[in-house]
């Protein structure tokens, strides 16, 4: 994976949590738990692409 996806998922996951912080989901103190849940799930979602437009989906 490209410094460049890396830094997009960083950046997609830190406005996710912004966002959620903003609404009162959750409160800035449980930032660094919810923000490495996010990181992961888009990592994840991301990582599935590439496997599936690469031909890898097994």
């Amino acid at each position: 994976m490209s410094s460049s996806i890396d830094e997009q998922i960083l950046r997609a996951s830190k406005e996710i949590v912004v966002k959620f912080i903003e609404a009162g989901r959750i409160s800035p103190s449980g930032f660094h738990e919810i923000f490495k849940t996010i990181y992961c799930a888009i990592k994840e979602t991301v990582n599935d692409r590439e496997k599936v437009e690469n031909g890898n989906d097994k």
